[in-house]
């Protein structure tokens, strides 16, 4: 018998400070908007005078980058590409999302590939139509699947005949930095935007204290393995618990190694990562899920740029030792260990 479970829930949530403490006055009373956006749940607070009126242009903001990054609407800039086998005039939103993509996928030996797309499909995760392909349909689709078969110059872009992009691994990432963005620009200091798995934070708390994000433990949708504190960065979890089916007693997530063309088995239950730059921490979550603990921690001693904090199917909860000062382990009562990794 078929049995379908999808969980989609926020996988990093802020964790507050005690309502004493928040409520000293107005000025640290923040703004607030939720909305339901890129197939996911975006909630924005940001602090000061012309708060308000920001949080609705950023609304606006996320509304566009949808409209024309999703793959799944036909008037998107993505889906004409896929129509029309690329395009000659990028915007410049897609060619700040290409660099990146391409900067993570030549790094990662292709771990992250937005070429993926016609295997995500094929396992129903584009329109919920969930199912476990055969092999035979999983062969015809990976040759379709390489990003080095995709040309880009820095200004256009063409496919190979069959082959199809998807930005869903990389876009809430640009999103949560170009929210960023406009909020700087209009002199807000204080500002964080969750959107599902990804947070981005501009500056600190009013009260000059870093925001505190919490890890979900994958295993348990109500629980937390660790709290990290960050200002003026990303913290971007992906894991195989954010969507998924079972069938026939097996379970099924939507993270797809391009390699294989099944869904990632690296040892990994989720990967989070923490910089500057919201659009590469989105790429390389996906990336490092899809390589692993040892080939991840290889990543990062190579390229730098950012920290992460690896959770493992043993029950471990490894983080790199630049976020190490920043993160309270709280997963000792569900069975995790917590260990540093040096460089």
């Amino acid at each position: 018998m078929f049995l379908l479970m999808i969980f989609a829930a926020i996988i990093i949530f802020v964790c507050g400070c005690d309502q004493e403490q928040e409520q000293t006055s107005d000025i640290d009373e923040p703004e607030t908007i939720s909305f339901v956006a890129m197939d996911t749940v975006i909630e924005i607070s940001a602090y000061g005078e012309n708060a308000k009126e920001v949080l609705l242009t950023a609304e606006q903001e996320v509304y566009d980058l949808e409209e024309m990054l999703s793959a799944t609407k036909s008037s998107s800039k993505v889906s004409a590409i896929n129509t029309y086998g690329g395009s000659d005039t990028l915007s410049q939103e897609l060619t700040d999302i290409m660099d990146v993509t391409f900067t993570v996928s030549e790094r990662s030996g292709g771990a992250f590939d937005i070429s993926v797309y016609p295997l995500v499909k094929a396992w129903g995760f584009v329109d919920d139509s969930y199912q476990v392909p055969t092999q035979s349909e999983i062969d015809a689709h990976l040759p379709l699947v390489n990003y080095q078969n995709i040309s880009y110059d820095g200004s256009s872009v063409s496919l190979r005949d069959g082959m199809a992009i998807d930005l869903g691994g990389i876009a809430k990432g640009y999103a949560g930095q170009k929210l960023s963005d406009i909020f700087a620009k209009a002199g807000i200091e204080s500002a964080m935007v969750s959107l599902g798995g990804n947070v981005q934070v501009l500056g600190t708390k009013p009260d000059g204290e870093k925001w505190r994000i919490g890890v979900q433990d994958p295993l348990d949708e109500n629980g937390v393995v660790c709290v990290i504190s960050i200002a003026d960065e990303a913290a971007v979890t992906s894991g195989g618990y954010q969507r998924y089916f079972d069938q026939d007693g097996v379970r099924y997530h939507h993270i797809i190694d391009p390699d294989t063309g099944y869904p990632a088995d690296s040892g990994l239950l989720s990967t989070t990562i923490v910089c500057d730059n919201g659009t590469m921490a989105d790429g390389l979550s996906t990336a490092l899920f899809v390589l692993g603990l040892d080939k991840s921690i290889q990543y990062w001693r190579d390229y730098g740029g950012f920290e992460a904090v690896f959770v493992t199917d043993d029950h471990q909860v490894m983080v790199t030792e630049g976020l190490a000062d920043d993160c309270e382990f709280v997963g000792e009562d569900s069975g995790f260990t917590f260990s540093t990794i040096s460089k």
